[in-house]
């Protein structure tokens, strides 16, 4: 795919028929960002595609999911990012959406679908919280600029580090 420069993606709500290019979107964009802080043992799993096929299916399919938010962006017909919020499963929770998805192909960085998805998933001033890669200076940066900081909380999941960023409501 060439690089989108100044486009203006297609952001819409997700169905079942989307799961397999989201699965296909979602192993790319964990290959492009995690190369190096993921073993490629998992990235390069033949069985990678398949298991977020499933996920995404569960996702756009099963009635415990129906409180999720579920958006992908498409430039002239194809997938170049998806995002899903659900309630906030934190126990200190004080937002009403979790961002838990959202990526971008990275011939797709630049083009607006990660903001919109973001819109999409988690509307604009809502307070919300998500854990993202620590070391991503590309994507903390980008939920930086959309209102969210570092709350000074950390985990590791897939061997990863990852930080906790939140945004307050605007209205509170």
């Amino acid at each position: 795919m060439k690089q989108l420069m100044n486009v203006q993606p297609r952001i819409r709500p997700a169905t079942p028929k989307d799961a397999p290019k989201m699965a296909r979107i979602h192993v790319a964009s964990w290959q492009e960002t995690y190369r190096g802080l993921m073993s490629d043992e998992m990235l390069d799993d033949p069985e990678f595609v398949s298991t977020r096929e499933r996920f995404w299916t569960v996702g756009l399919t099963d009635e415990r999911f129906a409180h999720h938010r579920i958006a992908v962006a498409e430039y002239e017909g194809e997938l170049i990012g998806i995002a899903e919020s659900a309630p906030p499963t934190d126990a200190d929770a004080t937002w009403s959406q979790q961002l838990n998805v959202l990526y971008v192909l990275a011939s797709a960085h630049g083009s607006g679908a990660g903001a919109g998805l973001l819109d999409a998933v988690i509307s604009q001033g809502e307070a919300a919280a998500l854990w993202v890669a620590d070391p991503n200076p590309r994507a903390q940066a980008f939920y930086r600029k959309h209102g969210f900081v570092p709350d000074g909380l950390f985990k590791e999941e897939y061997g990863i580090k990852e930080i906790r960023m939140t945004r307050r409501d605007v209205d509170a």
